[in-house]
């Protein structure tokens, strides 16, 4: 596992919402990159759950000062998107996440080069490394810009 974040009292990696397992210290982290990576889909959640881990990353994110985030939501297996995927988007479309997400680039409508690929990394120059898988315009991937205001929902 790749870890985005180091804990402050000894320096050794971590994840972003975890105790240091090699400290124990529950102080909150220091990011490695402001861009995270995180995998929504990861061990299968049901719809529900995977809205509220995402509501708790973002919470978590924002707080600790991400100024983006590659959402991987998965496609599903259905050809026309998962379930997963169309509650990301009507949630993102409902301004749901308003208070921690500025701007949200649906994969499909960021391929490599495109005009909103551009804009993209116009905005964020540092999401070109991670854009990389982009090329073909991912419909299992979406591009958060967030908020660097810091408003409780």
């Amino acid at each position: 596992m790749a870890y985005s974040f180091e804990c402050l009292e000894c320096g050794n990696p971590r994840g972003m919402g975890e105790e240091c397992q090699h400290c124990g210290s529950k102080t909150p982290p220091q990011s490695l990159s402001d861009t995270l990576v995180f995998n929504l889909k990861q061990d299968g959640p049901r719809v529900e759950e995977a809205i509220e881990r995402l509501r708790d990353c973002l919470r978590t994110a924002t707080d600790l000062g991400i100024k983006a985030m590659i959402l991987i939501h998965g496609y599903g297996s259905s050809g026309q998107g998962g379930r997963i995927k169309w509650a990301v988007h009507e949630a993102l479309e409902s301004n749901q996440f308003s208070d921690r997400v500025d701007e949200y680039h649906f994969g499909e409508h960021t391929a490599y080069g495109s005009e909103a690929y551009h804009a993209l990394l116009r905005r964020r120059p540092s999401l070109k490394t991670h854009l990389k898988h982009f090329k073909e315009g991912n419909a299992g991937m979406t591009v958060l810009i967030l908020s660097s205001r810091s408003r409780i929902a």
